[in-house]
């Protein structure tokens, strides 16, 4: 092995500590260059969701490190799970509350020190003790950013009744067959739950009995969409060009339709709207230090952060003081002047069975 191969395959992790120091003495590699090649290959690995791997999330981040950390990004969390499991070395992952068990069960996702964090004493007091930030009594997960799941249609294009009285049965009613879309994932059952009377917090904890029946609604739900989303761009695309007229979304939806001039409305369903709570876990799996990994998550804790959240993407922040820093013309837009009110008054998103609902979700999904 020649000098420059050694340096490279020192440089990739390739080499173990022995044979690095071996090769050191015999090619008169100093050791001061070691540690700078061992730095170099231990950059922050973030899984992250599309679309939020842009700088001025982390802007705080980027100044003291110099540049962005890796992103791997992945469609859901269990693909995230999965991919873990199987070996790839991540040290943040970006889960929501009623997904982060998945990561503490499975003993890959650790205790957060959040005095580590200083942005961690604006965040809402609610949201600092919020299921699936506080797992077993010890905090798992920094939340960050918040939102809802619901209906955004072309009020142009549906029925005037529709318009007037929202309601997640559009999705199974024949009338809007093949002009709706549907998000890949088994939150699909707990909206047939809400269909079928369960109430907010038995959607979550359906008996085997219980999610059989839901079973006839969710073929409904899948046989009548259009198609099965995975990125939001394709609900944005097929809404602005009336290939669908509506679709289960975020709030991203209906603010990117408004700005491009689309009318664009989102729902309150009279079942009942969902809220989603998400935010960053440490891995166990990681290679770079703890430190960058703590500025990462201080850095999406910050108020500059929830700014471009909230402004940028239509979404809410942890951090109080985010919505101080807000365009209030934005803010108000979005409906979150007050925004404790505003997380109190949907069905936040819960831990279920989530082996048992996917089971289910993918036997349905196959008839598509």
């Amino acid at each position: 092995m020649n000098k420059l191969k050694f340096i490279d395959r020192m440089a990739q992790g390739k080499i173990s500590r022995r044979d690095m120091m071996r090769g050191a003495a015999a090619f008169g590699v100093g050791m001061t260059v070691m540690p700078r090649l061992g730095r170099a290959e231990s950059v922050l690995t973030c899984m992250e969701w599309s679309g939020y791997d842009v700088d001025n999330l982390f802007s705080s981040y980027v100044k003291k490190h110099g540049k962005a950390p890796n992103f791997s990004i992945f469609a859901n969390e269990e693909e995230a799970l999965q991919k873990v499991r199987g070996g790839f070395n991540a040290d943040v992952m970006h889960p929501c509350t009623y997904s982060v068990f998945r990561f503490t069960d499975a003993k890959i996702a650790e205790p957060i020190d959040t005095s580590k964090l200083s942005n961690w004493k604006d965040v809402f007091p609610a949201l600092q003790e919020a299921p699936g930030v506080v797992v077993d009594g010890k905090v798992v997960m920094t939340p960050c950013d918040w939102g809802n799941s619901s209906i955004c249609y072309r009020p142009d294009l549906v029925d005037a009744d529709f318009d007037k009285n929202p309601s997640w049965s559009i999705f199974t009613d024949d009338k809007y067959a093949g002009r709706v879309a549907m998000t890949d994932d088994y939150v699909v059952a707990e909206i047939a739950g809400l269909l079928l009377g369960y109430d907010k917090q038995k959607i979550f904890n359906m008996t085997d009995e219980e999610l059989a029946a839901t079973k006839p609604l969710v073929e409904k739900v899948v046989k009548n969409a259009r198609f099965l989303w995975k990125d939001p761009t394709e609900v944005n695309q097929a809404l602005a060009s009336g290939e669908i007229v509506a679709a289960y979304a975020w709030n991203e939806t209906p603010k990117t339709l408004r700005e491009q001039g689309i009318p664009a409305a989102y729902a309150v369903p009279k079942e009942g709207i969902f809220t989603w709570l998400c935010g960053l876990t440490l891995l166990t799996t990681g290679k770079a230090s703890k430190e960058e990994a703590y500025d990462f998550l201080d850095a999406w804790l910050s108020p500059e952060t929830g700014k471009q959240l909230i402004e940028d993407f239509g979404y809410g922040h942890s951090n109080k003081k985010a919505f101080e820093l807000a365009d209030p013309a934005k803010v108000a837009a979005l409906g979150i002047t007050d925004p404790e009110k505003a997380l109190n008054a949907g069905i936040m998103l819960q831990k279920a069975d989530a082996d048992k609902y996917t089971k289910l979700w993918e036997e349905v999904k196959t008839m598509k």
